[in-house]
């Protein structure tokens, strides 16, 4: 019972009262309801105490919610945004915080783009094996006219030796330059078949890849690739060890080594050197000559099909064209300094 509510009644009940035996039951009823009112009072407390923090707990739980649906929305926004441009549709989706993003009109928009995507993966689809049917038979044109040409150029070359050493003592000098001049041209259209086979063919019929020294590669070309004595060719040994089909890159450095060597050997010291670099994504090289140079008209178009700067028989127009096909097979490029009279330099990048 309230200590207030006890004192009064002490106070004002008469004597006789106060020891009677049902006034003293009618307190302790008192004295009951009063704790077991407290007993609530503490339990509605405790309770109302977990409500709130379950609701703050809720509360943030929500906050975080709304904040990650904020991230998403903003994300579709640029997603769908960037579908539109890629597809050419003009409709924007841009809530810039101001009104209600409309999902429903977002479903349906994604449904749309969906299904245009598919249809665009379908032609792609198509294209490619269209593309690659063409290729294949585009290759298989190449091999055969290849095969076809060469037969009558080398029965025609051997034909013309074969006059020519029946006919040794009544030939004139005129006869054996005509001769000489068409053997020549047989052997210069031979080379370019070959140059064109293989250019069209390359990447095509990939070897394994394997790890290729190119400090011994180098020296393997050397031994093979006719070097005047006054031409010499410098490297250093510091060179790496690449993961590549052996036989391209191979083609690379022997194209490049043998278009210096004929630049140079006009000279009385020619200087052939090649050079590395490396940075966190290219192996870079380089083949750097004191030659004759290139004019810098002649500069980006001398890695076009058939583009040579001298008439040499020998020679098809296709190495260096060639060589910028390799290094793009493997995600590099090429590149020439030079000035006429100055020297080359042809540098070129492999992916590691």
């Amino acid at each position: 019972m309230h200590s207030l509510l006890k004192r009064q009644l002490k106070k004002n009940l008469p004597a006789h009262l106060s020891e009677n035996q049902e006034m003293q039951e009618f307190f302790a009823a008192v004295e009951r309801s009063y704790e077991n009112y407290d007993e609530k009072l503490s339990m509605i407390q405790r309770a109302t105490a977990i409500s709130s923090e379950e609701l703050f707990e809720a509360n943030r739980e929500l906050t975080k919610e709304a904040e990650r649906q904020k991230k998403i929305l903003a994300s579709l926004e640029l997603t769908m945004n960037s579908l539109n441009s890629n597809l050419n549709t003009d409709e924007d989706f841009k809530s810039n915080g101001k009104k209600a993003f409309d999902v429903e009109k977002l479903a349906k928009h994604i449904s749309h783009l969906a299904k245009e995507v598919t249809e665009i993966s379908i032609e792609k689809k198509l294209l490619l094996e269209d593309l690659e049917a063409r290729n294949e038979s585009l290759n298989n044109y190449v091999q055969m006219v290849s095969h076809d040409l060469k037969s009558p150029i080398r029965n025609v070359n051997a034909l013309l030796s074969w006059i020519q050493d029946d006919n040794e003592n009544s030939l004139t000098e005129e006869s054996r330059e005509n001769i000489d001049l068409a053997s020549g041209n047989l052997v210069k259209m031979d080379n370019l078949i070959n140059g064109i086979l293989e250019h069209a063919t390359i990447g095509i019929n990939m070897e394994s890849k394997m790890n290729v020294d190119v400090n011994i590669l180098l020296k393997e070309i050397e031994s093979y690739v006719p070097l005047p004595e006054n031409v010499t060719m410098t490297y250093g040994s510091g060179f790496p060890v690449i993961h590549i089909e052996k036989h391209l890159i191979e083609q690379i450095f022997a194209y490049l080594i043998t278009n210096a060597i004929t630049a140079t050997k006009h000279l009385k010291k020619g200087i052939i050197t090649i050079g590395f670099e490396e940075d966190n994504q290219f192996w870079k090289f380089s083949v750097i000559d004191n030659g004759k140079g290139i004019p810098t008209k002649h500069q980006i178009s001398i890695f076009e099909m058939f583009k040579k700067l001298e008439n040499n028989s020998g020679a098809a127009g296709v190495g260096l064209a060639l060589v910028k096909k390799i290094v793009k097979l493997y995600n590099g490029s090429i590149e020439l300094e030079s000035k006429e009279n100055k020297g080359a330099n042809f540098s070129f990048t492999i992916k590691k």
